[in-house]
């Protein structure tokens, strides 16, 4: 029955990052060796780097540094070519490498970005010409395997001569590896024979046998801690093949698995835990993920994964790197010309909630079991085996820093505390190192320590957190989609892969824009006024000519709507008052100045005809409509703008950028930023939107663990840093705020979301106060909020949007349940801001000229003032006591 039995990893997915998430400045070089050519610890990325100068090595940190940059460096390791490396097991940062100059070297490694030299702490001579591979003992510490051309030897770093010199191959040895326990040896070889070596007890093979029927390049790797060997060759008639055998009997093989015709050398990686065997090629541009099984089939393809470029090398991420959080199992890098990428791949289960025990059972630690000479005087000790629940994880032990010793940044997924040993510092060049780490920046991450992983975002904790302090009037605010009538429905060809800077569409109150995904970045645009299904005929729309970076609708112009492309041009298109009744091919302007693709683009809340625009250049840009120029170039960022907004007053403008950095900037009196603080960490999209009367910045992003954060800034010094963040939950896309001045809710979601989270924003602790939140069906692609006035205040509702799904457009109004709603509620419906008229024109706002919307109020005329009504029901209230007390009084003289 064991063939009916569903395997856990059967749907493991690979994920391949964006290009921001790849690890450039990469040199490969073109090295003619045996080696995979990149290896992995939990701290660094060793790379074959391009040898012009011969001897070098590429280095970089496994995760991106507080910029979410990699700094990669070459480090100069041998007078020859340098053919193979290998981490230690036990120290992320030892370092041995060998080399076509004939010797092995152990390096402690400290942080690329480091400015001191890399010395060898060992260097080794085996003296049997060119040095092909080079491998650490998996169980005991100071204790190497290393092969020439045809032979192999064991090394006890600590020593002048080999312990062990197994007998000479007849031919080129391709390939070795250690069993789990470290008791056996296994060498694959050009003789096409697979022979297997107790180095302790003899230097003959105890088991050999003919392996293959080719003498082409073939790896050998040891399948858990079990007898079995997988090796990996070609069949006789060029054909890649898998085969498995068993390492007490090597007669034949147990099973054996065709790959197809192809040329590349397979690089096998293997992870015991899981039992996945991950496999790609050199050359070729397909990662391939099977899961091993002692019975037959004994190899089942899990998963293939297509890369954009050609492989050079494939390294394995150590188990303790990979972010259980997200129920990542595996991850691989991938080293092509220019890049390492990263691989992951998860599970697909519900992240974030709860552990996944089956799916990570206890891992081999980073604590070696014996010395090498307990190993070689017949030790057998296993190393011990760690959880890797992060509340389960061993506390590495604390030792001083000493000059040189590396920082090792902490994988992804793991704070400070959860830290496994050697994930860190240490001064000896062959003990384990410990943690480093800088603590986490979020409160709501290190309380969830306390369980040992991330905080759940049950009602029912959260209600009580809210009974334990400040209660928000909205706490019980309900979302609801409005009724079908209102829909706008069969929209077909909506484009929704827009890029993470724009909200995917944008919604005036008489119009809403969104790009098709056509050829010529055609827009189309659908009228409020007239909901139902469209027709299914093609219907006009605005022919942009070039892809839809972002599109923005002047909030004092209805019908004027500023798109920018990817050629690095906004265009400025005026819609008809009733609506498209014609293809536009010619917009009103078009606006030149960015030398690189546009991301954003806003309006100025204030002044008519005042655009500004973030690019891949890193400048901003402001842009006068009437002139059709550009007026102002704001400079300073380092990086990709992931968002912008302008203060209520319209004098500052605030920006969050991938460099880390939340900036803020007075236009009119400085190109550069007058005021700037730390952002959000790591490389991914965040927003920024003014709240509390402009008093703070509310950024979103993520954290260290990627998952998604509120911060918020004062906007007075926002230098040091957030006055408190919120966490929502673990998820790739931005979340988008829209803030309501007038009730200081804010309502915000992300694309392809299903779950809206609203909060009320104080000015002083605890800033959040979380609301009952809305959820979808189905995963939505965008919301955008109509202005105040189109709310229905009878039915107590603070806030109305427009949700773009696949298919429709409709409206979902948010309401406050109110048992009095014949009222007009004041609390709720303050004066709002006109905030649809200019108050200055562009060029009196440049002259140095403020302005200030007026105000109206929103209470229809035939509605009673709630607070009239809780006056006239206190005047009733008392009038009644004071009859009852004169009613006493009489009572009590007539009884007198």
């Amino acid at each position: 029955m064991n063939r009916f039995k569903i395997s856990k990893f059967k749907n493991t997915t690979p994920k391949i990052p964006k290009k921001d998430g790849w690890i450039g400045g990469v040199r490969a070089g073109s090295v003619a060796s045996l080696g995979n050519h990149i290896k992995s610890s939990c701290g660094f990325v060793a790379f074959a780097a391009d040898q012009a100068g011969a001897g070098l090595l590429g280095l970089a940190s496994l995760e991106p540094g507080p910029d979410g940059k990699w700094t990669v460096t070459q480090m100069p390791c041998h007078a020859d070519l340098v053919t193979d490396f290998d981490f230690s097991p036990f120290d992320d940062s030892l370092l041995a490498t060998c080399s076509a100059d004939e010797t092995v070297k152990v390096w402690r490694l400290s942080e690329p970005h480091s400015e001191q030299p890399h010395s060898p702490s060992v260097t080794l001579s085996p003296g049997e010409g060119r040095l092909e591979t080079v491998l650490h003992h998996p169980t005991s510490s100071g204790l190497l395997a290393v092969s020439s051309s045809q032979g192999a030897q064991v090394w006890d770093t600590s020593r002048d001569t080999p312990l062990a010199v197994l007998e000479l191959h007849a031919d080129q040895l391709w390939g070795l590896t250690w069993k789990e326990d470290g008791s056996l040896m296994a060498t694959c070889c050009k003789d096409k024979k697979l022979r297997v070596f107790d180095p302790r007890a003899q230097l003959t093979p105890v088991q050999s046998a003919v392996a293959f029927q080719t003498n082409k390049e073939s790896r050998v790797l040891w399948v858990r801690d079990s007898d079995y060997i997988l090796t990996t060759g070609f069949s006789q008639v060029r054909e890649r093949e898998v085969r498995m055998w068993d390492s007490r009997k090597l007669g034949s093989s147990v099973g054996s698995s065709s790959l197809g015709t192809s040329s590349g050398i397979l690089i096998p990686l293997f992870d015991p835990d899981s039992g996945l065997l991950v496999m790609s090629a050199k050359g070729d541009s397909v990662i391939d993920c099977f899961e091993v099984s002692a019975a037959e089939p004994f190899l089942s393809q899990v998963s293939q994964c297509l890369t954009e470029t050609a492989t050079r090398g494939v390294a394995m991420v150590p188990k303790l790197a990979l972010d259980v959080v997200s129920c990542e199992v595996l991850r691989v890098l991938q080293l092509t010309d220019s890049y390492i990428v990263p691989v992951s791949y998860h599970v697909p289960r519900k992240p974030g909630q709860d552990f996944h025990a089956d799916l990570y059972p206890d891992t081999v630690g980073q604590t070696a079991a014996m010395t090498a000479t307990e190993w070689w005087e017949g030790g057998s000790t296993p190393v011990q085996r760690v959880s890797l629940h992060p509340a389960k994880r061993p506390q590495p032990r604390a030792q001083p820093a000493q000059q040189g010793a590396p920082k090792t940044a902490l994988p992804r997924g793991r704070s400070s505390e959860e830290a496994p040993p050697g994930c860190s510092t240490s001064s000896s060049p062959l003990t384990t190192p410990t943690s480093s780490a800088a603590p986490s920046r979020s409160p709501s991450s290190t309380s969830g320590l306390s369980s040992g992983f991330l905080p759940s975002p049950s009602q029912s904790s959260r209600a009580i957190q809210n009974m334990l302090g400040p209660s928000s009037k909205f706490r019980h605010i309900q979302g609801s989609v409005l009724h079908r009538d209102t829909h706008i429905t069969n929209v077909r060809g909506l484009n929704l892969t827009t890029p993470g800077e724009s909200d995917g569409f944008c919604a005036n109150r008489q119009r809403v824009a969104v790009p098709l995904a056509i050829a010529g970045g055609q827009i189309a645009v659908f009228e409020l006024s007239r909901p139902g299904k469209l027709p299914d005929t093609t219907l006009p729309t605005i022919q942009n000519t070039v892809n839809v970076a972002d599109l923005a609708w002047d909030p004092f112009d209805p019908q004027r709507l500023a798109v920018a492309g990817d050629d690095a041009k906004i265009r400025i298109w005026r819609v008809p008052a009733g609506g498209l009744t014609e293809t536009l091919t010619e917009p009103e302007c078009v606006l030149q100045g960015h030398t690189e693709k546009i991301y954003s683009i806003s309006f100025h809340p204030q002044a008519v005809g005042l655009l500004t625009s973030s690019s891949y250049d890193m400048t901003v840009r402001l842009w006068d409509l009437q002139a059709g120029k550009e007026v102002k170039l704001l400079k300073g960022h380092q990086d990709q703008i992931f968002g912008m907004a302008w203060s209520p007053d319209g004098c500052l403008l605030a920006t969050v950028c991938k460099d880390g950095k939340v900036r803020v900037y007075d236009p009119r009196k400085s190109a550069e930023p007058v005021k700037d603080g730390p952002g959000p960490e790591g490389p991914r999209g965040g927003r920024v939107v003014w709240v509390c009367g402009g008093q703070y910045l509310l950024v979103s992003g993520f954290d260290g663990r990627s998952e998604r954060q509120l911060y918020m800034y004062s906007a007075q010094s926002p230098s040091s840093g957030p006055v408190a963040t919120a966490s929502t939950d673990v998820s790739p896309s931005t979340l988008i705020p829209f803030y309501d001045a007038d009730t200081s809710v804010l309502i915000i979601t992300g694309k392809g979301d299903t779950r809206v989270y609203i909060y009320e924003i104080l000015s002083e602790p605890p800033y959040f106060l979380e609301c009952s939140s809305f959820s979808s069906t189905e995963p939505h692609k965008g919301f955008s909020f109509l202005p105040k006035t189109e709310c229905e205040v009878r039915s107590v509702e603070i806030a109305r949007a427009l949700k773009l799904s696949k298919t429709s457009i409709e409206p979902v109004a948010f309401k406050v349940p109110r048992v009095k709603k014949e009222f007009f509620q004041d609390d709720l419906f303050p004066e709002t801001a006109v905030w649809w008229e200019s108050t200055l024109t562009a060029s009196s706002w440049l002259s140095g000229s403020n302005g200030q919307h007026r105000k109206i109020g929103l209470r229809p005329k035939d509605m009673i003032p709630g607070a009239a009504q809780k006056l006239k029901w206190g005047l009733e209230q008392t009038s009644l006591s004071v009859a009852i007390v004169l009613r006493l009084c009489h009572t009590h003289v007539y009884l007198v």
